[in-house]
C-alpha cells in the first residue's frame, strides 16, 4: 500500500505574548502533542502529497482540466486548480477513454462522451479495498484518490491503538474509508444520505471479500443520527467527516457547510469517547482556506488535548516531462485531530 508524503509542513503555531516579528518566521519541528483537558497543539501549514499507485495517476493537467488513469480507464475532467500548460499534446487530450464535458462546478451535472467501448464498471483495489469505478453525471468516479493520504493515516491511528476502535464515518460515499479501517481491526458505522452510495459501498465490501467485517450501513441524515447518537450517549473513538458543499437528507434535509458544519463539529466532540484516538476532516470546492476549518476544529475540541493539523490534500503527477518536475495539483482542505 502506498504511503503519503507530507510534502510541505510548518511549524506550531507561535504565542505572541507582544510584537515580535522574530516569532513569525516558521521551522520544521512538530510541536507535542498537549495533554488531555488542555488546548490543542497546532501544526500548519501541512501538505500531504499522493503520488498515485498501480490502479491510479494523474497523467497530465492544465487550462483548467485534468488527466487521469483509473485502473485501466484514462479520464479527462475540468479542474479549477489545474492553472499551467499541458504538457501532453492536444490529440492525447482528445483521445482519453472518457472526457467529461457540462457544468464545470464541483456539484453540476453534465455527461461524458467515450471515445472507446467501456464496461458500466471496473475493478481497481487499494491495498485491502477493492472497488469499482462508475461514470456519474457530477464528474466523478466513485473514488477521490487524494483522499490516500487520511487512509493510510486512520489505519495507523487504528493499529496503532492495539484495540478495537469505534469508528464513525459521516458522509461516507462508495466506503473505502469504511473498509480500510474495518480491515484494520476497527469497528464502522458508515453514515451516507444516499441509497445509492450506500448500495455502491457495500458492493465494494463483497467485491473486497471484506463481508465479515464489523460495519454498520446507514442511509441517513448525518446531522440527524449525530444528535440521535447524542441522546443515546453512544460514543466513538474515531470520527471521520468528507461532508459536501450542500446536500440534501433522505427527508429533504438540508445540508449547508457554511452553516451546518460548526454546529456538526461541536456535537462530533461529545460524540468522542474519553479515549478517542482521532478526528478528521475534509472540505472540498469552498471559497475558503484551510485556516478557516482549522479554527473550528480547534473551537470545538479545545480541551481534548493532542495535535491539530490543517493543510491542504494534494496529488503529484506520475512523471515529469520535457525536462520538468512532476508538477502538484490542490484538490481539498482538511484538518485532523490525534488524541496525545
Amino acid at each position: 500500500m502506498p504511503r503519503p508524503v507530507l510534502m510541505r509542513c510548518g511549524s506550531s503555531i507561535p504565542t505572541l505574548s507582544e510584537p515580535d516579528l522574530s516569532a513569525l518566521s516558521r521551522s520544521s519541528a512538530m510541536p507535542e502533542p498537549a495533554p488531555r483537558g488542555k488546548t490543542p497543539a497546532e501544526h500548519w501549514p501541512v501538505v500531504l502529497e499522493t503520488r498515485g499507485w498501480e490502479d491510479y495517476a494523474l497523467i497530465d493537467m492544465g487550462h483548467g482540466r485534468k488527466m487521469e488513469r483509473y485502473g485501466p480507464v484514462t479520464v479527462v475532467r475540468p479542474e479549477p486548480q489545474a492553472m499551467g500548460i499541458p504538457r501532453l499534446k492536444e490529440a492525447a487530450w482528445e483521445g482519453a477513454d472518457a472526457v467529461f464535458t457540462g457544468d464545470v462546478d464541483e456539484e453540476g451535472p453534465g455527461r461524458w462522451r467515450f471515445n472507446r467501448d467501456l464496461p458500466e464498471t471496473w475493478e481497481m483495489a487499494f491495498g485491502p479495498a477493492r472497488f469499482h469505478g462508475r461514470f456519474m453525471s457530477f464528474r466523478h468516479v466513485g473514488v477521490f484518490p487524494e483522499q490516500a493520504a487520511h487512509w493510510e493515516w486512520i489505519v495507523d491511528q487504528v493499529k496503532a491503538a492495539k484495540r478495537p476502535l469505534k469508528v464513525l464515518n459521516l458522509f461516507g460515499y462508495t466506503g473505502l474509508a469504511s473498509l480500510l479501517p474495518a480491515a484494520a481491526g476497527a469497528e464502522v458505522t458508515h453514515i451516507d444520505a444516499s441509497k445509492k452510495a450506500i448500495g455502491w459501498a457495500r458492493e465494494n465490501q463483497a467485491l473486497s471479500g471484506l463481508d465479515n467485517l464489523p460495519i454498520r450501513w446507514i442511509c441517513e441524515d448525518a446531522s440527524k443520527f449525530v444528535s440521535r447518537e447524542i441522546r443515546r450517549g453512544n460514543t466513538y473513538d474515531g470520527i471521520i467527516l468528507d461532508p459536501p458543499k450542500y446536500g440534501r437528507g433522505p427527508k429533504g434535509e438540508v445540508w449547508d457547510l457554511f452553516t451546518s458544519l460548526p454546529g456538526m463539529l461541536y456535537d462530533l466532540e461529545k460524540l468522542l469517547s474519553p479515549e478517542a484516538r482521532f478526528m478528521i476532516l475534509t472540505a472540498y470546492a469552498i471559497r475558503s482556506s484551510f485556516v478557516a476549518i482549522h479554527e473550528l476544529m480547534n473551537e470545538a475540541l479545545h480541551r481534548r488535548g493532542g495535535l491539530i493539523e490543517s493543510g491542504e490534500l494534494v496529488i503529484r503527477e506520475e512523471r515529469g516531462r520535457e525536462g520538468k518536475p512532476a508538477r502538484a495539483l490542490s484538490t481539498s482542505l482538511f484538518s485532523r485531530w490525534s488524541a496525545p
